[in-house]
């Protein structure tokens, strides 16, 4: 189902588009926290830390293929704002065609990496075999996840951002049922954990597939339209790629500075994995805005409607950052009570509340980021939004936090402020990017 983004009110446009998009991101994230959860309440620390660990590298990869399906997304979106049918129905046989092509590339490959994964985790002897079993079958159910995340990409160009959510809501559903199957009725571990997030996620899209048929709801497509075409490929890998290389990036340095952390102490590391968590969950918005922009530009754009197009980053920005205040400024109290949500040692409370307090302002700058990095997807300008994040991450996120992580021992106030600093950094390169475009057109 088609919707024009290129009319109407823009704040109404927006909030009917990012609502549902949210929301679609608030339930992955508690269909990601259902696993731990129910695998805390059944089974030993083995099996947690193998479920730990297994889904931090399927969240790392989701995420790089979500940026992918960016290309996908912005080059349907464009078809469609330019009322372009011909070229839209291609554009979805052949993002269906590459993706299905990189989703036999990818479970062959991974398959043969788990144990050198698992090795590069650093994981303890005691959770090997659980985090061995918990990859190999989410490995073996990439062709799954793939198809999820590219179906919602295509629903999200043609400007409809519901239907994502009712399917990953059936997905989050599903996942908690099994959870409770294999993990507390037939006791399978980190393997039951696997299990039912694979079969949840292969529920959903048969049944998304199945609405999608019966609904007619991407139109007459043909064969013809899965025939690659490779000037269409092309411009799919030109938007999505860089945007999956920054995103892959980014994990990457979270990770390392997780690493920092752990060589602080115990207490620095708990503290350090319960703001991340906390973090994550305050970055829904700014992650909506850009998804939000990269989509509505995309149509404003192909519709010839430029100045809308800035409209939708100004009206974006506005939301990011008035979001971002407003949590910053409620993280300066409610720090340590909304650590201890997690947590009920107050040691690790206390440096978690410090670490809160410094670092939750990214939210302020990273929203802003975002909203640029859509908009420059938009225009296909995928690697501005990769340049800025490179940037930031190689001479501010990770220097900084090594620094601080060194000589500011007392304290992870300091270790917190690279992630905002870095954020600035990003900002400052968006703005000249973005000068620099509006000067080239014109």
């Amino acid at each position: 189902m088609k919707r024009d983004l290129t009319t109407g009110s823009i704040g109404k446009t927006i909030a009917y588009f990012s609502v549902p998009y949210l929301l679609s991101y608030l339930l992955q994230t508690l269909y990601g926290m259902a696993d731990l959860f129910i695998i805390g309440q059944f089974c030993g620390v083995e099996d947690t830390t193998a479920v730990s660990i297994g889904s931090q590298v399927m969240h790392m990869l989701t995420v790089m293929i979500v940026g992918l399906a960016m290309g996908s997304t912005v080059m349907i979106a464009r078809f469609v704002g330019g009322k372009k049918e011909k070229e839209m129905r291609l554009a979805v046989g052949n993002t269906v065609t590459l993706f299905a092509g990189v989703s036999i590339v990818l479970l062959f490959v991974l398959l043969l990496l788990v144990h050198p994964i698992v090795s590069v985790m650093s994981t303890p002897d005691e959770a090997v075999s659980g985090t061995v079993a918990y990859l190999t079958i989410c490995f073996i159910g990439v062709p799954a996840i793939v198809a999820y995340n590219i179906i919602s990409s295509i629903f999200r160009g043609m400007g409809d951002s519901k239907s994502p959510m009712y399917y990953i809501a059936i997905a989050c559903g599903c996942n908690i049922l099994l959870d409770l199957l294999f993990i507390g009725k037939l006791s399978m571990g980190a393997a039951g954990a696997a299990l039912g997030t694979t079969i949840a996620q292969a529920i959903s899209v048969v049944i998304s597939l199945v609405m999608i048929w019966k609904r007619k709801m991407i139109g007459d497509i043909t064969k013809t339209d899965f025939q690659p075409q490779k000037e269409m490929m092309k411009n799919i890998f030109k938007v999505g790629f860089p945007v999956s290389m920054q995103d892959g990036f980014v994990q990457i340095s979270f990770l390392i500075i997780t690493v920092f952390a752990n060589q602080r102490g115990l207490n620095d590391a708990a503290a350090v994995g319960v703001v991340e968590k906390l973090i994550g969950i305050l970055f829904l918005i700014p992650s909506t805005m850009l998804s939000t922009v990269s989509a509505l530009a995309a149509q404003n754009i192909g519709a010839g409607r430029h100045d809308r197009a800035k409209q939708i980053l100004r009206y974006a920005l506005g939301i990011a950052v008035g979001f971002g205040v407003a949590a910053s400024l409620a993280m300066q109290v409610l720090a340590e009570p909304a650590v201890g949500l997690f947590v009920d040692d107050q040691t690790v409370r206390i440096l978690g509340g410090q670490y809160m307090r410094s670092y939750v302002w990214d939210c302020v700058f990273a929203g802003m980021h975002f909203c640029y990095s859509g908009y420059f997807c938009a225009y296909g300008r995928s690697n501005l939004s990769f340049l800025h994040n490179a940037i930031s991450i190689l001479f501010a996120r990770i220097p900084l936090a090594y620094f601080a992580s060194v000589y500011f021992t007392d304290s992870l106030f300091p270790m917190g402020c690279a992630a905002p600093i870095g954020s600035v950094l990003s900002v400052i390169v968006c703005v000249i990017a973005l000068r620099w475009m509006l000067r080239a057109k014109k």
